[in-house]
């Protein structure tokens, strides 16, 4: 693809990853309550979900997409319902320094397909990648290269977005060492999280 094309979709597509939505905002609580551990894995799993999608629209499988939409409303409420598991974790998590609460309690395999499904039942996502992408990108042109090209880019703007939110909340939560401080923000997290749930069952 040229560059001018590249660049409008990569202007695009960050305006669109950059805009907290479910994604973010569970990252950013699970961040808070739980550190930087395992949050490499949660983010490889939004980027295979942003990539899954990506390859839906670029394949032409929109049409057939609408057909699975049951399926995704499904994906979309297991997000939901996984995250309220979590709030609950968070919310009944004894109080305990920072220090111990940097172990992350979450498998690898677990956080990516937490990643995965919260971005699969994204609908910001889903709009983005299957309605809004056309407009932006001529799929009926695009090239295997070019595929690579927009694929890349959407792993670049997925891992640098979603890394800057983390070390901004890990930076946050170090302004917190007390046990009870602890406690506080297992809370907070597991009421966003369970925020975050109802708006995505919801949607």
């Amino acid at each position: 693809m040229d560059i001018t094309s590249l660049r409008v979709f990569a202007a695009a597509y960050l305006a669109v990853v950059a805009l907290p939505g479910p994604s973010v905002t569970a990252l950013i609580a699970r961040v808070l309550a739980r550190g930087l551990p395992g949050t490499g894995f949660y983010i490889v799993g939004i980027i295979a979900g942003a990539l899954t999608w990506f390859t839906v629209a670029a394949t032409g499988l929109a049409a057939i997409a609408t057909a699975f939409a049951p399926l995704f409303v499904a994906i979309r409420y297991a997000g939901a319902a996984y995250l309220l598991y979590l709030a609950w974790k968070f919310w009944t998590a004894p109080a305990r320094t920072m220090d111990a609460a940097d172990a992350s309690p979450d498998g690898r395999c677990r956080l990516f397909v937490t990643g995965l499904a919260m971005h699969l039942g994204n609908p910001k996502a889903i709009v983005f990648f299957l309605a809004l992408l056309p407009n932006v990108v001529p799929l009926e042109k695009l090239t295997l290269l070019g595929f690579a090209e927009l694929a890349m880019v959407i792993a670049v703007v997925v891992t640098g977005v979603l890394t800057g939110y983390a070390f901004a909340a890990a930076r946050a939560r170090r302004l917190f060492t007390s046990p009870r401080a602890s406690k506080l923000i297992n809370r907070g997290g597991a009421a966003v999280m369970a925020g975050t749930a109802a708006a995505m069952a919801a949607r």
